[in-house]
């Protein structure tokens, strides 16, 4: 895998030392202890929290980025329906503070997206994020205030991630499940 990133090469990890996996069981402490880490106590009123307590995500969309052989950065994906379009929610997005600014973040998002948006019936990748972090990713402001969660967010955080240049005008509507 090759790693493309904006961080000053001496900060990105050679494709050799880093490794992305499926999440398994025996992540599970690890990442409840990275998203509290990450989140605080907060994290349960988030508006992607609220989602996932709804719908699961997706096991074979839930990864773990590894330098050398140290769990440095997870993600996770749910899949989520708006105005009757299949796509992913992404997130959480959590890194190790002893691994930040290494990499392994930008490329565990560039890696589900790619594998979600090669799914066939797949539309998008909708977040909650900021934008100077994952517009280099692909990422584009949705349309303010057109997607609805089930509790508040703040409608410029609100960012979309496809191949149709057009997908971020579209989408509006409750997030729900798949159809």
């Amino acid at each position: 895998m090759t790693v493309s990133s904006p961080l000053p090469a001496a900060t990105i990890p050679a494709p050799d030392m880093l490794n992305i996996r499926l999440e398994t069981p025996d992540d599970d402490a690890w990442i409840e202890a990275l998203h509290e880490v990450s989140f605080g106590p907060g994290r349960f009123a988030r508006a992607a929290f609220r989602v996932r307590e709804r719908i699961a995500v997706d096991p074979g969309l839930s990864c773990i980025a590894e330098i050398g052989r140290a769990r440095a950065a997870s993600v996770r994906m749910t899949p989520i329906s708006l105005g009757g379009i299949n796509g992913y929610l992404l997130g959480p997005l959590m890194t190790d503070p002893e691994f930040r600014k290494q990499g392994a973040g930008r490329a565990l998002v560039r890696h589900v997206c790619e594998l979600a948006l090669e799914r066939d019936g797949i539309g998008f990748v909708l977040l909650v994020g900021d934008f100077a972090y994952y517009g280099p990713l692909g990422f584009v402001p949705s349309v303010p205030s057109a997607i609805h969660f089930p509790s508040p967010v703040d409608p410029a955080r609100v960012l979309v991630h496809s191949r149709d240049p057009q997908m971020a005008e579209k989408l509006a509507g409750d997030v729900l499940p798949w159809v």
